[in-house]
């Protein structure tokens, strides 16, 4: 299996039990998780030897973070323990027409602290073949920025393939400076992630006539940014969930992408998900199982097919990591959504 390669914070989650409103709780559900992290923890599940790479404060809060990804089997040698805390983020999950709220108390969280000279570029990539970020850790400091850069320039110099999440947080930054450092870093990507709100709030691209609170989805316009995205940056492939949001409870889920070297366009099949268990890390586990499709040598649209239905089965999961085996993605993927029971 491959050696893949992913960077950013893993934080502390707490959530309300039983779809409370935070006044309501007197009690939160612990649990870890972050972007990147989910990401390598859904690789690990799926067989790859999956590395993350962060930072964590040296306590037992730090311990435990290390702890939950060591329990999936993610390696955890180039976590640095260095800085004063663990990021935290509080999650009141939506149902029905009431949506979920994320309130972060992440500032100067080790990771937003950490420089590039606390970790070893040559050792961390040698012999990989993937490495994957996310648009929120260079959003968290300016000091994440020059670490996402290290990082991209010392995986490229390693030949290693790049994929981005541009997953935009208007909580942690602004469109304008997250245009501005993004399209720096387009250069180093080889395959980009992202919805339609991505596109255009971090890259500047906006698909015409579409409205996904209104279940109304112009893939032909997503067929012409990806188009102009690839031109102008030169990626390989890009590649959007679409996310038509009928209620918090009730989604209708698939996604599409480009390939630069043929100009096809794809769309994947689309699940009706109903009810929803956590959407939180959704999108983490679809950009997991699409980079495991690649890895695996499937083509890009067994690839993506393989990815949105194990993104679908992390709705049905408590929790940022998506927990779920390869063979019930490849069930799922071969047209079996009938959840009887395995007995």
């Amino acid at each position: 299996m491959a050696k893949v390669v992913t960077m950013g914070e893993i934080m502390l989650r707490l959530s309300t039990p039983n779809f409370e409103r935070f006044v309501q709780a007197d009690e939160f559900d612990v649990h870890y998780g972050g972007g990147e992290a989910n990401v390598a923890v859904s690789l690990s599940n799926f067989g790859h030897d999956t590395y993350f790479v962060s930072a964590v404060p040296s306590n037992e809060i730090g311990d435990c973070a290390v702890a939950a990804l060591k329990k999936y089997g993610v390696k955890t040698d180039y976590i640095a323990r260095s800085g004063e805390r663990l990021g935290i983020y509080y999650l009141e999950s939506g149902c029905s027409m009431r949506p979920s709220k994320v309130v972060y108390d992440r500032a100067h969280s080790s990771i937003a602290t950490a420089t590039p000279d606390e970790f070893d570029w040559d050792k961390i990539f040698d012999g990989a073949s993937w490495f994957h970020f996310t648009g929120i850790t260079p959003a968290v400091s300016d000091s994440a920025i020059a670490l996402t850069e290290a990082a991209l320039k010392a995986a490229k110099a390693h030949g290693v393939t790049v994929s981005c999440d541009l997953n935009f947080r208007k909580k942690l930054w602004t469109s304008e400076k997250a245009q501005k450092v993004m399209t720096n870093f387009m250069q180093y990507v080889d395959v980009c992630i992202g919805n339609e709100e991505d596109a255009q709030l971090v890259l500047g691209f906006k698909p015409e006539n579409t409205d996904v609170t209104k279940g109304e989805l112009n893939l032909a316009g997503y067929k012409s940014i990806f188009e102009q995205m690839v031109d102008k940056f030169g990626f390989k492939y890009c590649i959007s969930s679409l996310r038509v949001s009928h209620s918090a409870s009730d989604n209708g889920w698939s996604a599409c992408i480009y390939d630069a070297a043929t100009k096809e366009f794809y769309h994947s099949k689309q699940y009706e998900i109903h009810p929803i268990v956590d959407r939180v890390g959704g999108g983490d586990s679809f950009a997991a199982g699409t980079i495991c499709g690649f890895l695996d040598g499937k083509n890009f649209k067994d690839a993506l097919e393989f990815g949105v239905a194990a993104s679908a089965l992390k709705h049905t999961i408590p929790g940022d990591f998506n927990q779920v085996s390869r063979k019930e993605v490849e069930t799922l993927a071969g047209g079996d959504a009938s959840g009887r029971v395995q007995r």
